[in-house]
């Protein structure tokens, strides 16, 4: 049983579009479809062979997969692109162009996704994560209401686009359930809360990797290989992934 319908889903993430003042559309043509790539690219510092190309963007689309634009004023500020999984939406790329971000944007394409999914008779959406880029991890496990599952070292191997080029590709794999209570809320605009108990474990992340990598890209990979050790040497210890705070602390209980 689950806690939302996929018509009160819909009508929550077109309030929330309304009142960030985004529009979400699928994307359907190849006009619209070669759109999406460029402004990948231009988020990545990327070719499109460095990201998605878009005859897999056309292929995804066509064959019933989640690939939307979202749009202010006319201009295409954001894009979202996922496929089918085993009993899920796995939610491949979701980006926002420079200057957009920060301001809803990602919260308006994501609802979208949730309502889109709820339609189409799935309740779980996964994707992965750079465990270093707090603003996603809190945009993730606190706004969205998503819970970490796994830190997956190096998961991609080595990346050449222009953000990631240089580092290991760590990643979280998180699952998002749509239509639990803490889904429900969040979708509403109110994020997950986090507490310290007496056993909780703290690991700090930089304030801004991105802007590190490009000023110090030594201290950018011993950030990395620490950050790396301690969730790894916790998770195998028994404890789990329960949140981040606002100021950079991934929050880690036993059982």
């Amino acid at each position: 049983m689950t806690e939302a319908s996929p018509a009160e889903a819909r009508a929550s993430a077109g309030a929330a579009a309304e009142r960030l003042g985004v529009r979400v559309e699928r994307l359907h043509d190849l006009g619209e479809q070669s759109a999406a790539v460029d402004l990948l690219c231009r988020i990545w510092r990327a070719t499109p062979d460095q990201v998605l190309n878009v005859n897999t963007v056309r292929a995804l689309a066509y064959s019933g997969n989640y690939v939307v634009g979202a749009y202010r004023g006319g201009l295409l500020v954001g894009t979202a692109v996922g496929f089918l999984g085993e009993g899920h939406l796995h939610s491949h790329i979701t980006g926002v162009a420079p200057g957009q971000q920060g301001v809803g944007v990602g919260f308006a394409l994501k609802q979208d996704q949730r309502a889109w999914c709820l339609e189409h008779g799935i309740d779980t959406v996964r994707w992965t994560f750079d465990p270093l880029v707090r603003r996603n991890a809190y945009f993730n496990l606190q706004k969205l209401a998503g819970t970490a599952e796994a830190y997956l070292p190096d998961f991609y191997g080595p990346m050449t686009d222009g953000v990631n080029a240089g580092d290991a590709s760590d990643r979280i794999y998180l699952r998002w359930d749509l239509a639990t209570p803490a889904a429900v809320t969040a979708a509403a605009g109110t994020p997950v809360e986090v507490s310290r108990g007496l056993e909780t474990l703290a690991v700090e992340v930089p304030e801004d990797i991105e802007e590190l990598r490009e000023r110090d890209r030594a201290a950018a990979n011993r950030w990395r290989y620490a950050v790396r050790e301690a969730m790894i040497g916790a998770l195998d210890d028994g404890y789990r992934i329960t949140g981040i705070t606002r100021d950079g602390y991934y929050l880690l209980e036993r059982g």
